[in-house]
């Protein structure tokens, strides 16, 4: 009994590395170095916007903006899930009937690991920054109209932020295992209108 342990340990270690050197030689460098570049630019302009327009709000609008970034980002995870975890047949099923977006659909789950990594990583960070400066200008109108402690407003908002973010998605993640197929095609019936 004891000898059996670690040959089964032995062959499950042979062939994780046999995986792991056929996803090597599947590493798509183009794609990666496209995901870089792409996310510098969006999160370099966003930035921008959240270092100069976000300060300058009122403490209604500040929230607002917060939420909305978390919404967003809690609707992208989602998507990226779903992307993984749908059932590719289904989809080619609806295509060959003309179903709308199903095309779409099919394109998004032949490279679920782009669109998810798209999704869940570019979109992910770049609301947690907008949704972290937010929060930052939500802290200093706090400070200043209600005279409340630095320290304390500061980690209070963070914990808040964070909360709802984390909290968000692993309700959306448990959602999106269980409703995948549906979610990947609302998702793609809606991109197919500007999708040619």
């Amino acid at each position: 009994m004891t000898n059996k342990k670690p040959s089964e340990l032995k062959n499950l270690v042979e062939q994780t590395k046999k995986k792991e050197k056929i996803k090597k030689e599947q590493v798509n460098w183009k794609w990666i170095i496209t995901i870089v570049c792409i996310t510098f630019i969006i999160s370099f302009l966003l930035s921008i916007f959240a270092n100069n327009i976000i300060p300058e709000l009122s403490l209604v609008f500040g929230i607002l903006i917060t939420l909305l970034f978390i919404i967003i980002g809690i609707l992208f995870d989602i998507v990226g899930v779903s992307v993984t975890t749908a059932e590719e047949s289904v989809f080619h099923s609806m295509n060959s009937r003309k179903v709308k977006g199903a095309n779409v659909a099919v394109k998004f789950k032949k490279n679920a690991e782009k669109v998810s990594s798209f999704c869940c990583d570019v979109i992910g960070d770049i609301c947690g920054v907008i949704s972290g400066a937010a929060g930052t200008a939500i802290t200093a109108i706090l400070v200043t109209k209600f005279n409340t402690n630095l320290l304390i407003t500061g980690l209070l908002v963070t914990a808040i932020i964070s909360s709802l973010t984390i909290g968000g998605k692993a309700i959306g993640k448990s959602f999106a295992i269980n409703k995948s197929d549906i979610i990947l095609y609302e998702f793609a019936k809606v991109i197919s209108n500007f999708y040619h």
